[in-house]
């Protein structure tokens, strides 16, 4: 059960559960500060999937994430899992 205090995952909208990671939607090594609270496995993915330079040029929003179809495919597949739930991520194709 997510803590009352905490809003719902930036990216898959469900409630957060006992681990909370912070994400930049512009990476602070493009000068972004502004952070959301996001699941360790979304915020793993979003990374897994896209650049630095693609979250600020073109993802910087939850819904221009949730519409990248790779990021579509996961959101479905995340979407009936425990708040806690964990699995490895693929890591970015080289």
């Amino acid at each position: 059960m997510s803590d009352p205090a905490w809003p719902d995952c930036f990216l898959c909208g469900r409630p957060l559960g006992r681990r909370v990671q912070w994400h930049h939607p512009v990476p602070k090594s493009r000068g972004g500060r502004e952070t959301l609270p996001i699941h360790p496995i979304c915020h793993r993915k979003i990374h897994a999937v896209l650049s630095n330079k693609e979250l600020e040029r073109s993802f910087a929003t939850a819904a221009t994430l949730r519409a990248h179809p790779e990021i579509v495919r996961f959101l479905d597949w995340v979407a009936g899992k425990d708040p806690d739930f964990h699995a490895p991520t693929r890591t970015r194709r080289g």
